[in-house]
């Protein structure tokens, strides 16, 4: 059946894309991040909405499906944990529950990373829990791995899918996707000879091999496993959890894009 739907914390559009293909039509989005506004228009030629806690519920069209991958940091394990103590991040949830509760959805599907479920003893996931079922919806909850669904990336989040009870009648039929049972590598998809992303040999020498612990994580085109954080971009913290292309002129690059 066709569907409207809206697109929250809307990135560059990986979620518009699914539910685009299922037969989905976008009527609202919103990204505060500018670089990632453009991509996004690009990608589907309309610039989303910006910062999503000064719009009002008034200017978002009626809709069928919230999809919202409200901000991680807040509640990652390499942030500081904040969570809902934090300034503007943690309470950006409040912001997709005021739009549920405004415009009652049929449904909707949040993402958030897996840390949220132990974040403050599971005092914060408990307290996401009972603010949405409290508003009437029957949820489902699962950690799920992109590595298990045919993406060649180790990336495991928490997807939190909501049923408008009042919408359906009798018992709400879902189920997760099964897992695929062989996991695909990231070789095949390794651009060879790339020349104009290289990491200097002075950060290699001075930072990103100062200890010889196994880290960062190492490709080439023969590896033939999903990999960590796809790095196209560089941040110190990726020594720890990004991955490098072993290739260009220094022996070592950041992901091609």
């Amino acid at each position: 059946m066709p569907f409207e739907f809206i697109d929250l914390f809307a990135g560059i559009g990986g979620m518009r894309l699914a539910f685009q293909d299922a037969g989905g039509t976008c009527v609202f989005s919103s990204e505060w991040d500018k670089d990632s506004q453009k991509t996004y228009e690009a990608n589907f030629g309309e610039l989303p909405s910006g910062d999503i806690t000064k719009i009002s519920v008034d200017e978002i069209p009626n809709f069928d499906v919230l999809l919202a991958g409200f901000p991680c940091q807040p509640f990652s394990t390499i942030g500081q944990r904040a969570g809902f103590k934090h300034e503007t991040q943690g309470t950006l949830f409040y912001d997709v529950l005021r739009i549920i509760k405004g415009k009652r959805p049929a449904a909707f599907l949040l993402e958030n990373v897996k840390g949220l479920v132990s974040h403050d003893k599971g005092r914060t996931f408990e307290t996401i829990k009972k603010s949405l079922s409290k508003e009437g919806y029957e949820l489902h909850f699962q950690i799920l791995d992109s590595a298990d669904y045919g993406v060649p990336q180790v990336r495991k989040r928490i997807y939190i899918v909501g049923f408008d009870k009042s919408k359906f009648k009798g018992e709400i039929e879902f189920s997760w996707p099964l897992p695929n049972k062989k996991r695909v590598g990231i070789g095949k998809y390794i651009e060879k000879n790339v020349t104009d992303r290289p990491i200097s040999k002075h950060l290699q020498k001075s930072y990103i091999f100062k200890i010889d612990d196994g880290r960062p994580e190492v490709i080439d085109q023969k590896s033939d496993f999903p990999v960590k954080t796809l790095v196209a971009t560089y941040h110190k913290i990726q020594r720890l959890t990004g991955t490098f292309v072993s290739d260009g002129p220094t022996g070592l690059r950041l992901l091609s894009t």
